[in-house]
């Protein structure tokens, strides 16, 4: 994929590609058929063909055009593996999609390219806990101003600032690496009841579709669930964990562009974008496109949300419908702008010679409240007043080095 009006997309690769979403939707459709044929409700010859080669990229166009139709792409696919099942393979043609329903194709389709995005989120989070982790024993004791209201405030440590990022990113971390991502299956309105209905034949139909259900949920790598059509938990929970990563990302893009101002010049990207008028410039690129990502994130979340509070009956009718690009979109971007502060993180330039000259200057004003509270204590003021800085940064290198320790919990499932 490519978006001239989103500057880094390619980054994100094959996530939530059309080509992408079309193979898990045609794996969906390949699981569930050979569920039935392992039960033995359908015939053994229904799972001997090949669903992908029917599919390729001269058939996206048609299919994207004939989804209007029926209003999502299932709809459009479901006939064409027909069709091309037709002469090759008549049990095949008639055995497919038997029991499923539009929603359960794409819902499961959307996890299964939810499942990539996260994996690769939850591997960024981890360098970049790596990474600020070794940023704050590089710089756990390099004086800086602390600013409050964009004005000097006290003595701080640029350590304690990195903390306060690294603080963001585990919290990021925590929220993705506890996303479920289940299968859907519930057939017309979420009662399965045309899977037992096929099933009618067997000792016990009811135990029979729970175990299709179940069966598919092993194959596609996803995780069993009770049909969820029109409780939409899943969907925001991925948007929410989506959007703690941004804001966690934005913190530090705004940080940076703020210290790398040729007057404060207290940090520098490695490497600077250019201008296309002033060759003096070197722009804070990577920071400005993060920090992009954290604005446009929170009201694409937004949007699940209204969709899931909107959901109604057992399909909604539009709600649903609007899900689907905004996730794209959001997680395509989530990707984006994790790889971008990887890459902000691994070049940074810390100054630290120019964070000392900004509080050597300022040391009347940021000495003020240590002279009142020496005052008010009648005592001498000390040469320090870091208070508790230092022990504030043992905290979340603690939780870093316990994140670090174990195995990535989605890679236990893999």
């Amino acid at each position: 994929m490519t978006d001239l009006l989103w500057p880094g997309d390619d980054r994100a690769g094959d996530v939530f590609s059309d080509a992408t979403f079309l193979t898990a939707m045609v794996a969906v459709e390949d699981a569930w058929l050979d569920a039935l044929v392992g039960t033995g409700l359908a015939p053994a010859a229904a799972a001997k063909d090949d669903l992908y080669a029917l599919v390729g990229p001269a058939h996206h166009e048609w299919l994207a055009n004939e989804s209007e139709l029926g209003g999502n792409p299932a709809m459009a696919l479901v006939a064409l593996l027909r069709y091309g099942l037709r002469d090759r393979n008549p049990d095949a043609a008639r055995w497919l999609h038997r029991g499923l329903t539009s929603q359960d194709v794409i819902d499961t389709a959307l996890m299964m390219c939810a499942h990539q995005a996260v994996d690769r989120t939850l591997a960024t989070l981890r360098e970049q806990i790596r990474q600020l982790s070794d940023l704050i024993e590089a710089h756990r004791a390099t004086p800086m101003v602390a600013r409050t209201l964009t004005q000097h405030a006290v003595p701080s440590t640029f350590g304690l600032k990195a903390a306060q990022w690294l603080t963001g990113v585990l919290d990021a971390y925590d929220d993705v690496a506890r996303l479920v991502l289940p299968v859907q299956v519930g057939g017309a309105a979420g009662t399965m009841a045309a899977t037992v209905e096929l099933a009618a034949v067997l000792p016990d139909p009811v135990e029979t579709a729970t175990g299709l259900a179940l069966e598919m949920a092993t194959r596609l790598r996803l995780t069993p669930s009770t049909p969820w059509h029109t409780s939409r938990s899943t969907i925001t929970r991925l948007g929410d964990a989506a959007v703690r990563c941004t804001d966690a990302w934005g913190r530090i893009a705004n940080d940076v562009l703020v210290l790398s101002r040729p007057e404060i010049a207290e940090l520098a990207e490695g490497a600077g974008g250019g201008s296309s008028t002033m060759p003096h410039k070197a722009n804070p690129v990577l920071s400005t496109l993060v920090r992009r990502a954290a604005l446009a994130a929170p009201q694409l979340g937004a949007t699940l949300h209204l969709a899931a509070a909107d959901a109604a009956d057992e399909r909604s009718a539009g709600a649903w419908h609007a899900e689907w690009a905004t996730l794209r979109t959001l997680l395509r971007r989530t990707v984006v702008a994790g790889e971008q502060v990887t890459d902000l993180l691994d070049g940074l330039r810390v100054h630290a010679d120019r964070m000392g000259a900004t509080l050597e200057a300022a040391r009347d004003d940021v000495r003020a409240e240590q002279r009142s509270m020496a005052d008010l204590a009648g005592t001498t003021p000390g040469e320090g007043y870091l208070g508790v800085t230092d022990a504030f940064l043992e905290a979340p290198l603690a939780r870093a080095a316990g994140v670090l320790a174990t195995t990535p919990p989605r890679e236990e499932t893999l």
